[in-house]
């Protein structure tokens, strides 16, 4: 198993191709294993020429875990290890660029979705030097008059967390209806996934703890304003969890980025859109060499 160290935390991280081509770095979303990042799209990555590098966040998947800490505790009564679990997405951003360390990879493609392009957002605003270009995807810029879930997308999202195996699938497969690609909804194929995920890592108190990330991190608009990395911002006009107001934000803070939005295209990454993704993501490498 391949880990990356940060400090204490450690990063589980794998690798898609060659590693003497350009390195693409891809960030997960809150809670979301590096495995959503199915292992398809990650070798079509490959195979256009890039060393692709997936990894699971902290408090997700084969990374490090807090569950033996309580998010936001009283100052008074921190131990080291809660202190360590009140983290912020500055932390988060440094655990990816631990990974191209591990890797010795000086500068890559960042590729982040929903929770993972805040992050990538993050790398670019405070250690732009590793960056060659940055790939904001269905994200948003902490402001909070933008990027919105639907009143549907907002009840489902904060409904008790699974218990169990049958909880978990469940909860899936009601998240791939309330904000997925609406035209990609295949119950097999997401329950097989979804059993996937439970049996690779369950750690429902880690997506707390991702949301304390992003709410403790306040908002990027202003830092975003002084990147100067390529920048290529993806919506989808289906997503119903981040509204694509937060992308459109996004690419308006940051000079010179660009904006597309998505047709049909959910809060996921349905298989119907690898094929527009990769090739939307390719270009934007290419045209900034």
């Amino acid at each position: 198993m391949s880990l990356a160290r940060h400090g204490d935390v450690e990063i589980y991280y794998d690798t898609f191709g060659n590693p003497a081509d350009e390195a693409l770095l891809l960030i997960s979303g809150l809670g979301s294993q590096c495995i959503n990042y199915r292992d398809a799209f990650c070798h079509q990555l490959s195979a256009m020429g890039y060393f692709v590098i997936r990894f699971d966040n902290r408090d997700v998947g084969l990374s490090t875990k807090f569950d033996d800490v309580t998010v936001g505790a009283a100052s008074s009564s921190k131990t080291a290890a809660t202190a360590a679990a009140n983290y912020r997405l500055s932390d988060m951003a440094d655990d990816g660029l631990a990974v191209l360390d591990e890797l010795g990879i000086e500068r890559a493609h960042v590729v982040g979705a929903s929770m993972g392009g805040m992050i990538a957002q993050t790398m670019a605003i405070e250690q732009p030097e590793r960056l060659r270009t940055l790939t904001s995807i269905m994200s948003t810029t902490g402001d909070l008059d933008v990027g919105w879930p639907s009143s549907d997308a907002l009840r489902l999202f904060y409904s008790r967390a699974p218990r169990d195996r049958d909880d978990f699938v469940a909860l899936r497969l009601a998240a791939a209806r309330t904000w997925g690609s609406p035209d990609c909804f295949n119950e097999d194929e997401l329950t097989a996934h979804a059993l996937e995920l439970f049996e690779r890592n369950f750690c429902p108190k880690g997506v707390a703890r991702h949301m304390a990330a992003i709410v403790r991190s306040g908002s990027r608009s202003a830092a975003l304003t002084s990147v100067t990395i390529p920048t290529l911002v993806l919506h989808g006009d289906a997503d119903k969890l981040i509204d694509p107001s937060g992308g459109r934000r996004t690419a308006a803070m940051i000079p010179g980025a660009r904006f597309i939005l998505i047709e049909g295209m959910g809060h996921d990454f349905a298989p119907k859109y690898w094929n527009r993704l990769a090739d939307l993501m390719s270009e934007h490498f290419v045209l900034a060499r």
